[in-house]
Protein backbone atom coordinates (compact mmCIF):
# COMPACT_ATOMS: atom_id res chain seq x y z
CA UNK A 1 0.00 0.00 0.00
CA UNK A 2 1.22 3.49 -0.76
CA UNK A 3 1.30 5.75 2.30
CA UNK A 4 -1.84 7.84 2.76
CA UNK A 5 -2.37 11.10 4.50
CA UNK A 6 -4.27 11.11 7.77
CA UNK A 7 -7.34 12.78 6.30
CA UNK A 8 -8.12 10.06 3.78
CA UNK A 9 -7.56 7.33 6.41
CA UNK A 10 -10.10 9.01 8.66
CA UNK A 11 -12.56 9.36 5.81
CA UNK A 12 -12.15 5.69 4.90
CA UNK A 13 -12.62 4.71 8.56
CA UNK A 14 -15.86 6.72 8.74
CA UNK A 15 -17.16 5.06 5.59
CA UNK A 16 -16.36 1.60 7.00
CA UNK A 17 -18.17 2.47 10.22
CA UNK A 18 -21.27 3.49 8.28
CA UNK A 19 -21.10 0.34 6.18
CA UNK A 20 -20.65 -1.89 9.25
CA UNK A 21 -23.58 -0.29 11.03
CA UNK A 22 -21.40 1.07 13.84
CA UNK A 23 -23.24 2.99 16.57
CA UNK A 24 -21.09 6.12 16.11
CA UNK A 25 -22.99 7.02 12.91
CA UNK A 26 -26.15 8.16 14.81
CA UNK A 27 -23.96 10.23 17.13
CA UNK A 28 -22.32 11.85 14.12
CA UNK A 29 -25.76 12.61 12.68
CA UNK A 30 -26.84 14.18 15.98
CA UNK A 31 -23.67 16.27 16.03
CA UNK A 32 -24.36 17.48 12.47
CA UNK A 33 -27.91 18.44 13.44
CA UNK A 34 -26.61 20.31 16.49
CA UNK A 35 -24.11 22.18 14.28
CA UNK A 36 -26.90 23.11 11.85
CA UNK A 37 -29.08 24.33 14.73
CA UNK A 38 -26.15 26.41 16.06
CA UNK A 39 -25.56 27.91 12.61
CA UNK A 40 -29.25 28.79 12.28
CA UNK A 41 -29.24 30.40 15.73
CA UNK A 42 -26.16 32.42 14.81
CA UNK A 43 -27.79 33.56 11.56
CA UNK A 44 -30.96 34.55 13.42
CA UNK A 45 -28.93 36.58 15.91
CA UNK A 46 -27.00 38.28 13.09
CA UNK A 47 -30.22 39.21 11.29
CA UNK A 48 -31.75 40.53 14.51
CA UNK A 49 -28.68 42.68 15.19
CA UNK A 50 -28.75 43.99 11.61
CA UNK A 51 -32.44 44.80 11.89
CA UNK A 52 -31.92 46.64 15.18
CA UNK A 53 -29.03 48.65 13.71
CA UNK A 54 -31.11 49.60 10.65
CA UNK A 55 -34.13 50.56 12.76
CA UNK A 56 -31.94 52.66 15.05
CA UNK A 57 -30.33 54.50 12.16
CA UNK A 58 -33.73 55.01 10.53
CA UNK A 59 -35.14 56.44 13.76
CA UNK A 60 -32.26 58.85 14.30
CA UNK A 61 -32.33 59.99 10.67
CA UNK A 62 -36.11 60.46 10.72
CA UNK A 63 -35.88 62.48 13.92
CA UNK A 64 -33.16 64.64 12.37
CA UNK A 65 -35.32 65.28 9.31
CA UNK A 66 -38.30 66.26 11.46
CA UNK A 67 -36.11 68.59 13.53
CA UNK A 68 -34.62 70.16 10.41
CA UNK A 69 -37.91 70.51 8.48
CA UNK A 70 -37.92 74.34 8.62
CA UNK A 71 -34.31 74.46 7.42
CA UNK A 72 -35.04 72.03 4.59
CA UNK A 73 -38.13 74.07 3.68
CA UNK A 74 -36.04 77.25 3.46
CA UNK A 75 -33.47 75.46 1.29
CA UNK A 76 -36.23 74.21 -1.01
CA UNK A 77 -37.83 77.68 -1.16
CA UNK A 78 -34.49 79.20 -2.13
CA UNK A 79 -34.15 76.72 -4.99
CA UNK A 80 -32.37 73.69 -3.62
CA UNK A 81 -32.93 70.70 -5.87
CA UNK A 82 -34.48 67.50 -4.66
CA UNK A 83 -31.23 65.61 -5.26
CA UNK A 84 -29.30 68.04 -3.07
CA UNK A 85 -31.72 67.56 -0.19
CA UNK A 86 -31.47 63.77 -0.52
CA UNK A 87 -27.68 64.06 -0.57
CA UNK A 88 -27.76 66.25 2.55
CA UNK A 89 -29.81 63.75 4.55
CA UNK A 90 -27.97 60.69 3.18
CA UNK A 91 -24.59 62.21 4.03
CA UNK A 92 -25.72 62.56 7.64
CA UNK A 93 -26.88 58.93 7.75
CA UNK A 94 -23.68 57.65 6.15
CA UNK A 95 -21.52 59.66 8.56
CA UNK A 96 -23.35 58.00 11.44
CA UNK A 97 -22.80 54.56 9.86
CA UNK A 98 -19.13 55.32 9.23
CA UNK A 99 -18.65 56.39 12.85
CA UNK A 100 -20.31 53.19 14.01
CA UNK A 101 -18.04 51.11 11.78
CA UNK A 102 -14.97 53.09 12.88
CA UNK A 103 -15.76 52.16 16.46
CA UNK A 104 -17.07 48.66 15.80
CA UNK A 105 -14.27 47.28 13.61
CA UNK A 106 -11.44 47.80 16.13
CA UNK A 107 -13.67 46.47 18.93
CA UNK A 108 -14.47 43.37 16.86
CA UNK A 109 -10.78 42.80 16.11
CA UNK A 110 -9.96 43.17 19.78
CA UNK A 111 -12.70 40.75 20.80
CA UNK A 112 -11.38 38.05 18.43
CA UNK A 113 -8.47 37.59 20.84
CA UNK A 114 -10.82 36.64 23.65
CA UNK A 115 -13.35 34.69 21.62
CA UNK A 116 -10.88 32.49 19.75
CA UNK A 117 -9.94 30.66 22.94
CA UNK A 118 -13.59 29.77 23.55
CA UNK A 119 -14.76 28.85 20.05
CA UNK A 120 -13.54 25.96 17.95
CA UNK A 121 -12.10 26.87 14.57
CA UNK A 122 -11.59 30.59 15.24
CA UNK A 123 -7.93 31.46 14.85
CA UNK A 124 -8.00 35.08 13.76
CA UNK A 125 -10.24 37.67 12.18
CA UNK A 126 -11.41 36.49 8.77
CA UNK A 127 -11.02 39.32 6.27
CA UNK A 128 -13.79 38.06 3.97
CA UNK A 129 -16.26 37.82 6.86
CA UNK A 130 -15.36 41.34 8.04
CA UNK A 131 -15.69 42.71 4.50
CA UNK A 132 -19.08 41.01 4.12
CA UNK A 133 -20.28 42.43 7.44
CA UNK A 134 -19.10 45.93 6.51
CA UNK A 135 -20.81 45.72 3.11
CA UNK A 136 -24.03 44.41 4.65
CA UNK A 137 -24.10 47.14 7.28
CA UNK A 138 -23.37 49.80 4.66
CA UNK A 139 -26.26 48.62 2.49
CA UNK A 140 -28.55 48.54 5.54
CA UNK A 141 -27.48 52.09 6.39
CA UNK A 142 -28.27 53.25 2.84
CA UNK A 143 -31.70 51.66 2.95
CA UNK A 144 -32.40 53.08 6.41
CA UNK A 145 -31.32 56.57 5.28
CA UNK A 146 -33.05 56.74 1.91
CA UNK A 147 -36.59 56.63 3.34
CA UNK A 148 -36.25 59.80 5.47
CA UNK A 149 -34.16 61.42 2.72
CA UNK A 150 -36.91 60.97 0.15
CA UNK A 151 -39.47 62.26 2.66
CA UNK A 152 -37.31 65.34 3.28
CA UNK A 153 -36.97 65.96 -0.44
CA UNK A 154 -40.73 65.96 -0.86
CA UNK A 155 -41.33 68.62 1.81
CA UNK A 156 -43.49 71.46 0.60
CA UNK A 157 -41.57 74.67 1.41
CA UNK A 158 -44.73 76.61 2.32
CA UNK A 159 -45.89 73.97 4.81
CA UNK A 160 -42.40 73.64 6.26
CA UNK A 161 -42.20 77.38 6.91
CA UNK A 162 -45.70 77.45 8.43
CA UNK A 163 -44.89 74.59 10.81
CA UNK A 164 -42.40 76.75 12.70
Amino acid sequence: HPPRDGGSDRQEHRERQRDDGDQSAPQSKQKDQADEAHDQTFLDQFLLALLLAAIGLYGVTSYTVVRRTPEIGIRMALGAERGNVIALVMSGAMIQAALGLAIGIPVALLCVRFVKTQLYGITSADVSVMAGAIATLSVAACIAGIIPARRAASIDPVQALRSE
